[in-house]
């Protein structure tokens, strides 16, 4: 076992990392936590004092996919120079966790969210945000991570009592094991319950749309208001960025968290694990469907459609299920066919410069 100093520990360092790495590394450099991504730097933390720092050629240059680089959460092995304002990234540390999702738009690849969360907080408003189909999308994300998802539903001042818990309840009737905690931000109605479960050295990290008030929970986590927040639109309940980066804070009672800007797509691949613990119940269903290949679509004696025509499951969450299980295929399909054609490309550039260098 390696002893650990206190000011990493605090930071959430555990010998599970350094048992996952080279001794030699853990003589030759600093450990210090990513807790902040900028365009093309980071900001590490040893514990004592954040800097700036960039990442060794070697890292840029081997490279095969935003993965490959570090994220807000990660562990690294760094240099410090200039009297410990400046540093290099060498090395990023094995990972416990990684929230990732599909990147905005028609590419398909990864785009990284944040690495080493122990406990994920998927921020719902109890307005017209509230959605139980963004809901599962979000808690495929975390499951498929083996991250502990606990939902917050913020703006309990906006409804009754009986109307929140009936809230709740929609909740908790398709997944009964799930934590759900309302607070307010206006009263801090809950926000004492939701203190009381974090814990020190802990990593948590809130998710949701814009506008749901996660930098104002923040804020008030805190105790002070630093991060900007922005109004939300009366017209349709929609919110604007206030965050613009995911960064890592430790709160004074010793827990740390990472915020992120609201996401208004949310697609995900190659997350199978997820979609089990996700739907579960249509997974156990599916364990009775006359054939081994059912897709669950069409065909005579599938049991999950039965369960949908008695009730047993919503069709809502059904063709959630569905869509969402043919999304991961199709975008997993073609991140691995874009991942071969970037392989030709670059032995084909290879090529090329060999051919270049032998007529010289």
């Amino acid at each position: 076992m390696n002893d650990i100093p206190e000011k990493l520990e605090k930071l959430g360092l555990d010998n599970w990392y350094l048992e996952a790495v080279a001794p030699v590394n853990i003589a030759n450099f600093e450990i210090a936590r990513v807790v902040a991504v900028h365009k093309d730097s980071y900001s590490i933390s040893n514990g004592e004092v954040d800097v700036l720092a960039e990442l060794v050629g070697k890292i840029i240059f081997s490279a095969s996919s935003p993965i490959d680089y570090p994220a807000v959460g990660d562990w690294v092995f760094a240099n410090y120079y200039d009297e410990n304002t400046f540093a290099i990234i060498h090395e990023v540390l094995p990972r416990k966790s990684l929230l990732k999702r599909k990147t905005p738009g028609k590419k398909i690849d990864f785009q990284l969210i944040a690495a080493n969360i122990d406990v994920a907080f998927i921020v719902q408003s109890l307005n017209e945000n509230f959605n139980l189909r963004r809901l599962e999308r979000y808690l495929v994300m975390v499951n498929e991570s083996n991250i502990q998802p606990i939902v917050l539903l913020s703006k309990t001042d906006l409804l009754s009592p009986e109307e929140t818990e009936n809230m709740v309840q929609e909740i908790q009737k398709i997944m009964p094991e799930i934590q759900v905690i309302p607070f307010s931000n206006e009263n801090e109605f809950g926000l004492g319950r939701l203190k009381g479960i974090m814990q020190p050295s802990l990593t948590y990290c809130l998710l949701g749309s814009s506008g749901v008030g996660k930098t104002t929970l923040l804020n008030n986590l805190i105790g002070e208001a630093i991060f900007k927040t922005k109004r939300v639109s009366k017209k349709d309940s929609k919110g604007r960025h206030a965050t613009t980066h995911r960064q890592l804070i430790k709160l004074d009672f010793g827990a740390l968290v990472v915020d992120t800007p609201g996401m208004r797509e949310l697609g995900n691949f190659s997350v199978s694990t997820g979609l089990e613990e996700t739907f579960y119940e249509i997974i156990k269903l599916a364990e009775d469907c006359q054939f081994n290949d059912c897709t669950h679509v069409g065909e005579k004696g599938c049991a999950v459609l039965d369960a949908v025509g008695s009730g047993l499951v919503s069709a809502d969450r059904y063709q959630n299920y569905i869509k969402m299980n043919k999304e991961s295929n199709y975008n997993e399909m073609s991140y691995l066919e874009k991942r071969k054609k970037d392989k030709q490309f670059g032995k084909h550039c290879k090529s090329v410069m060999k051919h270049i260098k032998s007529q010289k």
